[in-house]
């Protein structure tokens, strides 16, 4: 996946500018693909030269005033050929499987309250993507194909929670720390 993709994505799904999309990202596409403010705007400038999106002409021209793209042909063809690929999954790096090997090596001090502190977060994070999901796909409502497929990303990342909250519950048990 890439931040172009991203940044395409998310102008189909809303003409914005810079700040809304860095916004718009904290709420949803952040979650499984996360960009600083510099890195959109860097790539807003790359997708414009590209010929990929354009700023929406202003209402009324003002000196300092925000940008609003939106994604050109050539930008939707682009995402269009991107879903189609064929890509192999990456290999996951994980800062903290690597210190529990390390671990291994030279003692566990201050593991368990790190495994602890990451249990918490990703409680909290599968607490949130419930909220998201029970607020946005009820299960009496009829959906369009655009709203399962969000739906089918919100369940992946409530099922990646759901793994990572009963792998560290283990983890501490094995460890013999209390949570």
């Amino acid at each position: 996946m890439s931040l172009p993709h991203a940044i395409l994505t998310a102008l189909l799904e809303k003409p914005s500018s810079g700040l809304e999309l860095t916004r718009r990202f904290d709420k949803s596409i952040g979650y499984f693909w996360s960009a600083t403010h510099q890195q959109i705007y860097r790539e807003l400038g790359r997708l414009e030269q590209a010929g990929h999106i354009r700023a929406l002409p202003a209402p009324v021209p003002a000196r300092g005033q925000k940008k609003e793209y939106e994604v050109l042909p050539a930008g939707r063809a682009e995402l269009t050929d991107w879903v189609a690929r064929s890509e192999d999954p990456k290999p996951l790096r994980s800062s903290l499987l690597l210190r529990m090997r390390a671990a291994a090596m030279v003692g566990a001090a201050g593991l368990r309250a790190e495994l602890s502190r990451h249990l918490a977060l990703h409680r909290a994070q599968l607490d949130e993507y419930l909220v998201i999901e029970a607020r946005d796909f009820p299960p009496e409502r009829r959906r369009a194909e655009a709203d399962r497929l969000r739906h089918l990303v919100l369940r992946g990342g409530v099922e990646l929670e759901r793994f990572w909250v009963e792998w560290l519950t283990n983890a501490l048990t094995e460890l013999g720390a209390e949570e």
